[in-house]
This record gives C-alpha cells, structure tokens and sequence, in this order.
C-alpha cells in the first residue's frame, strides 16, 4: 500500500496528537480507569453507537427516494458498513467513495454520480444538525461560563462550523437549481480545452442534480432531519452511557457538545479510524466540563476502540461478500460508469 502525502500528513498529526493527548497520563492509570469501568455499561454505549448506522440507512434512503424509490434497507445498511470500515483501516478518507460505490454493485437503480450527490446531502444535514446540537449545549444553565477551546471562545468554533455548513447548503441549492445553466457553463469552459469530456461532465453533472432532489421536496427535507436529529440523539447517548461507564459526571448536553467538537476535529487530517484525532479532540471538549485528563483519555480511548471494533468487522464481511477491492474506489467515478 503506497502512501499519498495526505495520507502521510493525516498518519503524522494524528500520532502528534495521540502523544499530545497523552502528555503528563499513566498507562497503568488509564488502563486502571478502563478495569475498574462498568463494563455492561461501556459495552453498551458501544452497541448504541453502532446502532446509529441502520438509523443512518433509513435517512438515506429517503433522500435517495427522488432517485431510485424505496430501495431495501438492508443495501443501504451494507454499504453505510463497508464505507465506515473503509474509512476505519485505509488511509485517503476513502470511505464515502467505497460506501458510493457499494450501493451501485448492490442495486443498478443508482449510479455512481446520483449516490455520491446523496451523500453530500447527507454530509450537509449531519454538519447543520450537529451545529444545531452543539449550539443548543452551549445555551443550557449546566455549560461552563467563559470557556475557550483553543484560545478561542467555543461559540466561534460553531459559528465557523454552522457557516460551511450553510455555505454547502447554498451550493447544492444552486446544483438543483439551475441544472442547465451550470451545464451550459461547463460546456462553454471546459468545451474550449478539452471537448472530449463535454458529454461525459454534462452527464454526471445531471446525474448530481437528480441525486440532490430531497431538497426540493419540504416534506421529504423535513423528514431527513428528523432522522438526522435521532442520529446523532443516539450518537449523544452511546457518549453518556460511556461518560458514565468510567465515573464521569456530566450533563447530557456535554455529549452533545462534545460530538459537535469531534466532528470538528475530525475534519482535519488524520489516519484511518482518526484515532489520535478523535482522542485530542475528546480531551480538549471535556476540559470544558473540568473532567480530569486522567478520565477523559480514558473514555475516549475505551469507547473509540469498543465502538471501532462492530461497523469494522460487519463492513468487512460485507465488503468480502460483495467481492469488492481497495482499488475499485481509486478509479475516479468518471471510469466506473
């Protein structure tokens, strides 16, 4: 397996990070922590967490409806596996790609361009709900007063975080707008260098379009959000259940706003599963909660590798079965139709 520069700078933050977060921590007190947790209760947290992905499939299939109506969940699912344990043990964040790609070898109603469009929708509604959820932690009597993550104030972090969200939302608002026009703004550039992927872009271009039509239905946006709502609801549970597991007492709002902090700092390069990443960022957000580095490393160190192990092993399964391989995502998604 050859290694891209990202995928090297991704691999060196995140063992940085993984030795930032470990600054001034026992193993033997860590590992101390995690014998004396409830472990019912850890392993719990972890089944939770991996319950999120059927709920995941459910509101993909609604925003795939426009496309391809009623799909099985079951092929949703499967691919939402392969693509979280693509992006769990192969570096390049290839993980979407694979779970695009998955769901075209498991149904031909969609093509490659329409899922990836789907999934952009789906990326958008996980960034403004979280938004949402971690703006709404940060407004709750039990939030710490003053609190900077970074040097900052932890309200900057959201507005930043809300406001590309909101940026992508608008350009893919665009996308299903006016379909035509961008067509005919392809064709007149790129007609000019390179008349030979003319047809091709047009194409894939309309193929987004159509792939973005859960927006234009209030209805079927609103139903996308609720399920996008009990997501990450869920995601927010399986965090407490595990604060609780290792003695950390906090409000249901800090896994609320800690899950808004993860998915910041996961944003950023990192290496296969983000671990490194996940665990800096863990660190950082309970910090505001005045949770002990002791615990907080703790927790996430045990509920990353607890929640990693299940959606890895049923994605490999499901990725054998479906007799794919690492390299049929590494063929741009031009090639694959």
């Amino acid at each position: 397996m050859r290694l891209n520069w990202k995928s090297a700078l991704g691999i060196a933050l995140s063992a940085g990070l993984l030795v930032w977060t470990l600054r001034g921590e026992s193993p033997a007190e860590i590992w101390s922590v995690l014998s004396q947790s409830n472990l019912p209760l850890l392993a719990l947290a972890a089944l939770v967490a991996t319950s999120i992905f059927p709920l995941r499939a459910i509101r993909w299939r609604i925003i795939l409806d426009p496309l391809a109506p009623k799909l099985p969940i079951g092929a949703l699912w499967r691919s939402i596996a392969i693509g979280m344990m693509v992006n769990n043990i192969y570096p390049a964040r290839l993980g979407e790609v694979a779970r695009a790609f998955a769901l075209t070898r498991e149904t031909r109603r969609v093509s490659l361009a329409g899922s990836v469009a789907s999934l952009a929708v789906d990326r958008v509604f996980d960034a403004l709900t979280l938004m949402l959820l971690l703006v709404s932690a940060m407004l709750v009597p039990e939030f710490p007063k003053g609190m900077t993550v970074g040097g900052q104030p932890v309200q900057r972090g959201a507005l930043v975080f809300g406001a590309g969200a909101v940026g992508l939302f608008v350009i893919l608002y665009v996308i299903v707008a006016i379909p035509e026009r961008l067509v005919w703004m392809y064709a007149a550039v790129v007609g000019r260098f390179a008349p030979r992927f003319v047809t091709r872009g047009s194409e894939i271009i309309h193929s987004f379009s159509q792939g973005l039509g859960v927006l234009r239905s209030p209805t079927r946006f609103i139903a996308v959000f609720f399920w996008a709502i009990v997501h990450w609801l869920v995601n927010a549970l399986a965090f407490w259940l595990g604060f609780k597991a290792v003695g950390i007492d906090v409000p249901f709002s800090a896994a609320n706003f800690l899950q808004g902090i993860i998915a910041i700092g996961v944003a950023l390069p990192s290496s296969p599963g983000f671990f490194g990443v996940f665990e800096a960022a863990s660190r950082v957000g309970l910090e505001v909660y005045s949770v002990p580095g002791r615990q907080a490393v703790s927790w996430a160190i045990g509920f990353h590798v607890l929640s990693f192990i299940p959606i890895t092993v049923m994605g490999l399964y499901y990725f054998a079965r479906l007799g794919l391989h690492f390299s049929d995502f590494k063929t741009p998604p031009s090639d694959k139709q």
